[in-house]
């Protein structure tokens, strides 16, 4: 911790000028969300997911142009995912009900939106990209139920509302992060390196969830 000390000889660190300048309220939300050890891991890695699809959503036209595709092929791959994701994320429900361990089900959506993802380096055809899109779509649809039932198990019945509203601010804060990262990297470096670092975030996840304890979440 970075300590300097004022005229009066106290010293002064980040955490009492954090304490200092937030409002109450806010103090009291943020310290119920930092108390709750299995929220903060679902909500940071969750968060580096949805880093990870906020990083094309932006440019994901310029990237549909590039391998020959038009504004309504860009269209029709959201609307292919869309409805990947909805056929998909009823029976996911129904199979995660049935899991004893269903942050397992969550590593495998990550793990799969992540390849998803890095099959966006070979796709050279309208065609293959709807392709990526149902298994992107695929997923997220096959995590989401797993997730939120597993988030639910963890939620304090007299903090429920700000400990999602925790989760909720991490998808707005998240979805700003991704759309300005992903459209600097694409600037300076194009868009196969987004791709990798797209996938790799959900890898990390997968991989940091699969290996703590199964007793946390």
């Amino acid at each position: 911790m970075i300590k300097d000390k004022n005229q009066s000889g106290r010293v002064v660190t980040f955490s009492s000028i954090f304490h200092f300048l937030l409002p109450g309220k806010i103090k009291t939300h943020l310290e119920d969300f930092f108390s709750n050890r299995a929220i903060r891991i679902l909500v940071a890695t969750n968060g580096l997911v949805l880093v990870a699809g906020a990083m094309l959503a932006p440019i994901y036209a310029v990237y549909v142009d590039i391998i020959g595709g038009d504004l309504m092929d860009a269209s029709f791959a959201g609307g292919v995912f869309a409805l990947a994701a909805g056929t998909t994320v009823l029976l996911a429900g129904k199979f995660s009900d049935r899991v004893k361990e269903q942050e397992l089900v969550v590593v495998t959506g990550y793990v799969v939106m992540g390849i998803g993802f890095l099959l966006y380096i070979f796709v050279d055809s309208v065609i293959f990209l709807f392709l990526v899109q149902v298994l992107i779509g695929f997923g997220e649809a096959f995590y989401s139920p797993a997730f939120d039932a597993v988030y639910s198990k963890h939620i304090e019945n007299s903090k429920a509302g700000s400990q999602w509203g925790a989760w909720e601010s991490m998808n707005y804060f998240t979805a700003a992060i991704g759309a300005v990262l992903g459209g600097l990297v694409v600037k300076n470096f194009g868009f196969t390196p987004v791709f990798i670092i797209m996938a790799s975030l959900c890898f990390a996840s997968a991989l940091y969830i699969y290996l703590l304890p199964r007793r946390l979440l």
